[in-house]
């Protein structure tokens, strides 16, 4: 289930592209860490954003507060058992290891980076990057990816379709969570290219990993039969 037979959860056709675009996010998140540390002030750009986006009223804030709670422990957990869930029903292990690996891997970066940087909002909360913004990126893409691959789509619409995925998840979040008066927009970007940077790398590792165990039952098998 977990072999050269099973679908890679990176499609060969996205590397090239993927890997470039994961190099490029995480230098964004250097630069934006570099220039926020130990801030605890909105730049120039998180005050115009926030100006026009804080404060929501009803429907709007419920919205708002509905995917807040999805980024929440309770909430997260959640999806990612049903998503969990969903790729082993559909018999797609490597899907349901890179949910894992994956997601866990974002949110543990994330959280290592708001200690490193040290940038805060509201009275010492560490603010960057967004994890909320960061988790929900991440399920996208881990569920953008395996299905580039099972629609069989070229490197243009595959990437298309990932960073597409990407792009809805993380302006939601990050659209809820500036409006709550969560996170500076510079988080919330932060928090996406953090996904954006580990996700790829993930995939690739989750697939290497899967393909040298097949080889190795492999290379047991024959030697037996000799």
């Amino acid at each position: 289930m977990t072999g050269r037979s099973a679908p890679p959860v990176l499609p060969p056709s996205l590397r090239g592209w993927l890997g470039p675009i994961a190099a490029l996010a995480a230098l964004v998140v250097v630069v934006l860490g570099v220039l926020y540390a130990d801030d605890s002030k909105p730049g120039m750009v998180d005050a115009r954003i926030s100006a026009a986006v804080d404060g929501v009223g009803p429907p709007w804030r419920h919205v708002a507060l509905t995917l807040d709670f999805l980024g929440e422990p309770v909430g997260a957990a959640t999806l990612v058992v049903a998503l969990v869930t969903g790729c082993l029903l559909l018999r797609r292990p490597r899907a349901a290891v890179l949910l894992v690996a994956g997601v866990g891997m974002t949110v543990g970066t994330a959280t290592l980076l708001k200690s490193l940087v040290g940038r805060t909002i509201h009275d010492g909360n560490l603010s960057y990057p967004s994890g909320h913004t960061a988790f929900l990126t991440a399920l996208a893409l881990v569920v953008a990816l395996p299905a580039t691959g099972r629609l069989g789509l070229g490197r243009m619409a595959g990437t298309l379709l990932v960073l597409a995925a990407a792009l809805v998840a993380g302006a939601a979040m990050g659209w809820a969570q500036v409006a709550l008066g969560a996170h500076y927009p510079t988080d919330v970007l932060g928090g996406w290219c953090t996904a954006l940077a580990v996700i790829p790398a993930t995939a690739w590792l989750v697939d290497r990993m899967a393909d040298r165990q097949v080889d190795r039952m492999a290379d047991a098998g024959q030697r037996e039969r000799r």
